[in-house]
């Protein structure tokens, strides 16, 4: 049975810059089970897109000058599992399983390209999206990281 060895739990208003602080902060905080260059590179590009997400679409409706917040928890497990879940309390997609197809986008013109969930499923191993129509969006990311080459724990 998995264990929690550490958690983190981190709330960023939804300004853009804040999808840099998340980024590092994630990753400083992943580093305590040395992943390797590559699983560190898609948890940071997993996580850049889920906040960029909720940043760019969450808080679209609030008026001019009013942020929104985004909601971000991390765990680390003795199985070298990295969990990580990114929220909102924003507008919501209506429907979640169309919002997951590749080049869907509810920017207008071709601004977005609608590709952040594919770019989160396949830097991670498991992704779960689940949203409520003025409510928010919770997207919830694993990554199961390789092992320790023995003796190195």
């Amino acid at each position: 049975m998995r264990s929690i060895i550490n958690e983190m739990k981190l709330r960023l208003p939804a300004i853009s810059v804040n999808e840099g602080v998340a980024r590092s902060a994630i990753s400083a905080f992943v580093a305590e089970l040395d992943p390797t260059v590559e699983e560190l590179g898609d948890i940071r590009l997993a996580v850049s897109e889920a906040v960029t997400n909720a940043i760019v679409h969450a808080y679209r409706d609030l008026p001019r000058g009013e942020v929104g917040n985004v909601y971000i928890s991390v765990r680390l497990y003795d199985t070298r599992e990295v969990s990580v879940e990114i929220s909102d309390n924003g507008c919501g997609i209506e429907n979640v399983e169309e919002a997951m197809r590749p080049a869907f986008t509810t920017g207008e013109g071709t601004e977005r390209s609608g590709m952040g969930f594919l770019v989160m499923e396949s830097f991670t191993d498991t992704l779960s999206v689940k949203s409520k129509l003025g409510r928010g969006t919770t997207v919830l990311m694993r990554k199961y990281l390789k092992s320790l080459p023995e003796g190195e724990e």
